[in-house]
């Protein structure tokens, strides 16, 4: 369940990215219908997810000493660098995240981590009632 609510978190936060940041987009893997919109959006937000997720945390627990020497600020590089992942990834499928470059990226994964963020504070009662925070 979950991990459900984490997909649709991440696709709507990634919908919303692509509003915000001109340099992000996503190309749907059929032209016109909102059904392939949303699918390809919840593809694209999987795709990021795994990927951040397996080459996120090893990434993350290799560069450990750089995110302490930099107080942390290397994670804007680190993320922006997944985001263009994700969109290579995607695209090899012949759809999904477009980047325009790796600045977009970055602000893009900046963006879009504030944004998941803000959607996950205000779901966290519905998710998990049981919780108080």
């Amino acid at each position: 369940m979950k991990l459900i609510v984490r997909l649709l978190i991440n696709a709507v936060a990634l919908w919303l990215t692509t509003l915000l940041v001109a340099g992000v987009s996503v190309q749907a893997f059929a032209p016109g219908g909102t059904v392939e919109t949303v699918l390809t959006y919840l593809l694209v937000a999987a795709i990021f997810g795994i990927v951040n997720g397996v080459v996120g945390n090893l990434i993350r627990i290799v560069a450990f000493p750089l995110y302490i020497l930099t107080l942390g600020l290397i994670s804007l590089i680190v993320n922006g660098l997944l985001l263009l992942l994700a969109a290579w990834l995607s695209q090899l499928f012949g759809f999904g995240l477009v980047v325009e470059s790796f600045w977009w990226g970055v602000l893009g994964a900046l963006v879009l981590g504030l944004i998941s963020w803000l959607i996950g504070i205000v779901l966290r009662p519905v998710v998990n009632p049981s919780r108080r925070s």
